[in-house]
C-alpha cells in the first residue's frame, strides 16, 4: 500500500508516517519501480502499535524500548512491565496535581460575587500565594 492509504488504514498524517521512519519507528519501506513507498501489513500493524502507545502518553524513548522488545518475542517481558508501571506512576502523580488543580480553582471560581475588578475576590485569591504554595500548585 502506499502512504496515502497507510495513512487512511492507520488514522495517521503522512508526515507523521515519514517522522516515525526518520527516527527508526517505523521501518523504511520497500519502494515501487516508480519509486513510490510500499507498506505491507507489518508496517500497519507497528503503526498502530505506535499510534495507541501515543494516545496512552508513551514517550518516543518508551515505544522505541517496547518494539525492541517486541522484536524479539522470546525476550522476558519484565522490561515492558516497568516501563508501563513507571508510566502509570506518572500518570498517577499527573492526576493527583491535577485534582489539586481542580480544587484551589473550584475554590476560587466559588469566591467570585461579581462586581467590579478592585473588588474581584478571583483577582483578589489569585493574588494569594500562601494557598497555592502549601498545596504545592
Amino acid at each position: 500500500m502506499k502512504i496515502g492509504e497507510l495513512s487512511r488504514a492507520t488514522g495517521t498524517n503522512i508526515e507523521t508516517i515519514r517522522y516515525y521512519e526518520r527516527i527508526g519507528l517505523l521501518p523504511a519501506p520497500a519502494r515501487t519501480a516508480g519509486n513510490y513507498r510500499s507498506y505491507g501489513d507489518a508496517h500497519r500493524a507497528r503503526l498502530r502499535f505506535v499510534r495507541h502507545s501515543r494516545e496512552l502518553g508513551f514517550t518516543i524513548e518508551e515505544i522505541r524500548s517496547l518494539l525492541d522488545l517486541s522484536d524479539d518475542p522470546a525476550r522476558d517481558c519484565g522490561e515492558a512491565d516497568r516501563i508501563a508501571t513507571r508510566h502509570l506512576n506518572q500518570v498517577e502523580a499527573k492526576i493527583a496535581q491535577l485534582t489539586l488543580l481542580r480544587d484551589e480553582l473550584k475554590r476560587i471560581v466559588g469566591r467570585c460575587r461579581g462586581g467590579v475588578a478592585a473588588d474581584c475576590r478571583v483577582i483578589e485569591a489569585l493574588g494569594d500565594h500562601r494557598h497555592c504554595e502549601s498545596a504545592h500548585i
